[in-house]
């Protein structure tokens, strides 16, 4: 070890991230210590790591991390995610900031201070290209001073800010790609709760546990949208057919609409999801391109409009990965296996139920038909731990019933996945 560069060194000790423990390493010799005051590039101060920092007095705790920070001279990365962690100082925090900012390039931040500080006016104008905030609150954005010229990737958790500021603070981002948006506290000025944002840049957008009247997003280069958890009146993407994942997960919405951004789709995955499938159908109908197919625990909002395979194998022909789960009955199975066209392409199919019934082992002998060069077939189910003797029974036959059907499909890998 005592011929490596202290380059090399201030590399090794930068991939420890926590603090403590890059502290300890560094007391093994001078070389060490000179390595992690110069060459030392990351560093994490999280008090999930290290039981001690909630036994510590929350000036004893700014103190060493004082310490710490300021025997390093080029910190690229800084994480101090203090959980259940009295609030700290704002001076010292700022102190902390200050004495980085010229350097760094990610910042992830989860301190409770009193007052608050703001982050975007000390970080500002430098090249921060990452930025988490958590549990924080934004306010009164200046894009002209408060720019981030090299911001890529920006993510908002817990944090309170009002609709405008959001919107100021993504245009004070010229090359932000990636926004990240996790139960944000939105203040409104009005009775209607809007949001707006527009990024010419924007490539992946991520939405949690977010309540509202209208959004809407114009973002020219989206290539992921991903929304969850969310209660939405009215969601409208406006973009230019750039859009390649669009995911939707336990998501209440009255009104959505992609726009002509879906002709390059190429996973479309919904789960726990109301539908009325004609109209989401034709929402995807031109993605020609689509290679992953996912429809987990949806609700149909139209007895007739059941999704059906016909529909799939014709509008989908680039179709590789098929997965489906929904209440099946005499009449969903008939409709959903109508038509006689294959899904030729489909290699893994996923099938799952909420209720076993002996429908099942039809429908997923149907669509067995339906999938000539099948490779893999995954099945999902739920079993609850009391079960009824019919119950019980039902599942039986299912097994026995899915082991007669696979000797007939033995190229085909067969995996069972229950909760």
């Amino acid at each position: 070890m005592e011929h490596l560069p202290v380059e090399v060194i201030g590399n090794i000790l930068s991939r420890l991230g926590g603090a403590r423990d890059v502290v300890i390493a560094s007391a093994t010799c001078q070389k060490w210590r000179e390595a992690c005051r110069k060459h030392l590039h990351t560093l994490s101060f999280n008090s999930h790591d290290w039981p001690v920092y909630h036994d510590l007095t929350t000036s004893r705790l700014e103190i060493l991390i004082t310490q710490t920070i300021f025997q390093t001279t080029g910190l690229q990365g800084l994480s101090i995610l203090m959980d259940d962690v009295d609030k700290f100082s704002a001076s010292t925090v700022i102190a902390w900031l200050m004495y980085t900012r010229e350097t760094l390039r990610r910042l992830f931040y989860n301190v409770r201070t009193t007052p608050n500080v703001n982050i975007l006016e000390i970080c500002g104008r430098q090249k921060l290209e990452m930025l988490e905030l958590s549990h924080n609150s934004i306010t009164g954005v200046e894009p002209n001073f408060q720019r981030f010229p090299c911001l890529k990737s920006l993510s908002l958790s817990y944090v309170s800010i009002s609709a405008l500021d959001l919107s100021l603070l993504l245009s004070a981002c010229p090359k932000i790609e990636i926004l990240e948006l996790i139960n944000p506290e939105i203040a409104m000025s009005d009775a209607q709760v809007t949001v707006e944002l527009s990024s010419p840049t924007l490539k992946s957008v991520y939405v949690e546990a977010i309540s509202l009247d209208k959004f809407i997003l114009e973002a020219d280069s989206i290539e992921h949208l991903h929304l969850k958890d969310c209660a939405l009146e009215l969601f409208e993407l406006i973009g230019k057919r750039t859009l390649k994942h669009f995911k939707i997960d336990d998501v209440s919405v009255i009104h959505l609409d992609i726009g002509e951004t879906i002709e390059n789709l190429e996973i479309v995955d919904v789960s726990n999801f109301t539908i009325i499938w004609p109209k989401f159908y034709q929402l995807i109908s031109k993605s020609s391109k689509l290679r992953r197919l996912r429809l987990w625990d949806v609700v149909f909002d139209d007895e007739d409009g059941i999704v059906d395979l016909e529909t799939i194998a014709v509008c989908f022909p680039q179709l590789s990965h098929l997965s489906l789960s929904y209440d099946l009955s005499d009449g969903v199975l008939h409709y959903s296996l109508q038509g006689s066209s294959n899904l030729v392409n489909v290699v893994v199919l996923e099938l799952g139920w909420t209720v076993i019934s002996d429908l099942f082992s039809h429908w997923v002998e149907g669509l067995l038909k339906r999938c000539p060069h099948l490779r893999k077939l995954v099945i999902h189910g739920v079993v609850s731990e009391a079960k009824s003797q019919e119950e019980c029974q039902m599942l039986a036959n299912f097994t026995s019933s899915i082991v007669q059907l696979m000797r007939r499909y033995m190229n085909v890998d067969v995996q069972f996945v229950y909760e």
